[in-house]
């Protein structure tokens, strides 16, 4: 074997051809081990279309997988994984570069080679900084959201020594030059910093030129040997998601709103496909659960989970792994699975008390969708009549009434029987009008609701809106029916909403509900309402405000907070709008530490309103919220723009004794104070 090392620090010889073919084999395996895994989501799962906005598509790669955008959302944990991330994708591509350089031909000459070096150097660093962090975060600060896996040391190790032992080859190869006084190498040697501090100690301990050449040899082989092994183990091991995570994000859904729930599956004669076996889910939900990096920011983020609930998103996508890993084979081979997949690896419990808010879906950095799962399973409990007796009653009376509270057609306008005086509300059903206001089953029944309703209309009335009603042929739009899994209710109240909506001669659609907006403007059926748009009454106040249509001619002069409503902001990003109107009252808005997209939920959605409350030994999402907004210094009204949130937080504020310190209004009654 020659002992001569060429410019890029390569032994040339017998020795370094047969690791080149260790490490090509270990490649060509990790290609077709990760095609078997991959193939699996295929073979089992059931066929979706996947996305084709192939550009929209690439983008998101760009921006989550590369840029890693909602990784350094949270400066720590971002920091950190973009050091690794980043410094080993380019120490992985500066080895392949010199490979090809040093056999195949120079690509990296003059000042271009000069940087390349420096970069690799400072990659380095950039590494070692971020390993640092990571050993700290995981064995000093040990946050509870984190899967404290020993595999996972292992990996981290094993990447370490990879990046390590590269700077040691180089310093090698340096000090070989430096003795053999190879000119332009020794020109380029101040641009290898970490490489040329190492070789002048080794050059400073006397080593021969003999000695350090079996020094680099040897290094050189082991780092490549390593490598080799890292292929071996990426399919299997705990990094697999550096693969998988790229394509989970290519392949997620792009032009469609958050707010839209995916429809259930069918069978080829129209059945419903529950979610109870492995083979009714989707392909994606597979991969959605192969590409969870175990970071824990849906957990963290969980009102439910932060309850003391049984449910962590986190936790969902890992058992539908672990059930997808023990169950495929026999899947395949049309085996009875193990044991069943809801109520054995995902129990009835941690479904249900999912609030269905989004922030799981908000946060995860690689876009995997806990929700579409958590709802198809659920789809399979209600089949079952796996549910709690207050939720069956509840829509047994949406099935009966139109509404969860068991209220007659007739009663669903009661309040807007006009006061002496004033005029009468139209229906939309006999005369045009430029706004159809869709009131919603709380806005309409709900005693601690109807009033702000009054008040909404009256000075709607006041500023010149033509408006009008549906009267009783309003029914429940649907949207925490469909969530809570009851898919047939959910197309009957569709059904005969549109209906109603095709008797009716309007221009857009009001509503005062935040989950009624989501669903008539994301899920209903083109043809139900037009192309004519869905607006919330704080969109709708902020228009008129701004024209000048409605004066407010009293500045209340008030320091309040705001709580954004999941289904208004995260699902509809409507942010701006009730912010607007606000301070346009002439009150100081304080922003709740948890705003905008990471607002709390108040525990009312997916339909948590309608069942009963579990254990929350880490408190009701309601009352955290409520004691978060009574830290604030100063502040004295917590404002909100949902029917059930006025209704959540009004007895949250009794609950948590906060009623002297703090007063929960609806965003209309600023409004109306301020006229």
């Amino acid at each position: 074997m020659p002992t001569r090392v060429d410019f890029w620090g390569i032994p040339i010889g017998w020795g370094s051809g047969a690791v080149y073919v260790i490490a090509m084999a270990a490649a060509i395996y990790f290609l077709v081990r990760f095609g078997m895994e991959a193939s699996l989501w295929f073979k089992v799962g059931r066929r979706v279309r996947p996305a084709n906005n192939w550009k929209k598509q690439l983008w998101n790669v760009a921006k989550y997988y590369f840029a890693q955008a909602r990784v350094l959302k949270q400066p720590y944990a971002g920091i950190m994984h973009v050091a690794i991330f980043w410094s080993f994708i380019v120490f992985f591509l500066g080895t392949a570069l010199a490979t090809i350089n040093g056999h195949f031909f120079p690509i990296l000459v003059g000042p271009v080679y000069l940087a390349y070096k420096l970069v690799l150097d400072l990659s380095i660093l950039v590494f070692l900084v971020g390993v640092g962090m990571a050993a700290y975060r995981r064995y000093v600060q040990k946050p509870s959201r984190l899967t404290l896996d020993s595999r996972f040391n292992q990996s981290l190790l094993l990447i370490s020594l990879i990046v390590i032992l590269g700077p040691f080859i180089e310093s090698f190869r340096l000090a070989v030059v430096s003795l053999t006084n190879e000119q332009p190498a020794l020109t380029a040697a101040p641009w290898s910093p970490i490489g040329w501090g190492l070789a002048r100690l080794w050059l400073a301990s006397g080593a021969t030129q003999a000695t350090l050449m079996g020094w680099h040899t040897g290094t050189y082989i082991a780092h490549l040997l390593l490598v080799a092994l890292f292929f071996v183990a990426l399919p299997t091991g705990t990094l697999l998601h550096i693969m998988t995570s790229g394509f989970n994000i290519y392949l997620s859904k792009i032009d469609e709103p958050m707010g839209k729930l995916a429809p259930a599956a069918t069978g080829a004669s129209g059945e419903y496909l529950y979610a109870d076996k492995l083979r009714n889910l989707s392909w994606k939900q597979l991969l959605d659960s192969d590409a969870c990096t175990e970071c824990g920011r849906c957990e963290d983020a969980c009102p439910a989970h932060a309850a003391g609930r049984p449910l962590s998103p986190k936790q969902v996508m890992l058992s539908l792994r672990t059930a997808f890993r023990t169950e495929a084979v026999r899947v395949m081979k049309d085996q009875p699975e193990l044991k069943p997949l809801v109520g054995g690896y995902i129990t009835d419990e941690m479904l249900w008390s999912c609030t269905t808010c989004g922030a799981c879906v908000n946060e995860c950095p690689v876009l995997v969708n806990h929700l579409d799962t958590i709802v198809d399973m659920r789809r399979y409990l209600v089949s079952e009549s796996r549910v709690d007796e207050l939720l069956q009653t509840a829509l047994a009376n949406l099935g009966r009434y139109g509404n969860s509270f068991g209220q007659s057609d007739r009663a669903r306008a009661k309040w807007a029987t006009p006061a002496p005086g004033a005029p009468k509300i139209k229906d939309a059903r006999k005369e045009e009008v430029e706004y159809l206001w869709f009131v919603g089953d709380y806005a309409s029944f709900n005693p601690t609701v109807v009033e702000t309703t009054r008040l909404l209309a009256s000075v709607l009335q006041q500023a010149g809106v033509d408006f009008g009603l549906l009267y009783e042929a309003e029914r429940n739009s649907g949207n925490d029916v469909r969530r809570v899994g009851e898919e047939g209710l959910y197309e009957v109240l569709v059904e005969k909403n549109s209906a109603a909506f095709a008797k009716a001669k309007f221009k857009a659609v009001l509503t005062t509900d935040p989950h009624t907006l989501n669903t008539l403007r994301n899920e209903y059926p083109a043809e139900a309402l037009g192309g004519r748009p869905v607006v919330h009454y704080a969109e709708l106040l902020d228009q008129l405000i701004s024209s000048g249509k409605l004066k407010l001619s009293k500045k209340l002069g008030y320091q309040v907070t705001y709580h954004d409503p999941c289904y208004l902001g995260r699902y509809n990003g409507i942010y701006d709008a009730p912010r607007r109107v606000i301070e346009a009252c002439g009150c100081t808005l304080v922003e709740m530490p948890r705003n905008r997209e990471h607002s709390f939920c108040c525990n009312a959605g997916g339909g948590q309103i309608w069942m009963k409350e579990g254990e929350m030994p880490g408190g009701r999402p309601s009352e955290t919220r409520m004691k978060e907004a009574a830290a604030l210094p100063g502040v004295g009204v917590f404002v909100v723009a949902c029917p059930k949130d006025l209704t959540m937080y009004k007895d949250a504020v009794k609950t948590t004794s906060l009623e002297e310190k703090m007063k929960v209004v609806d965003l209309i009654e600023l409004v109306s104070e301020a006229i």
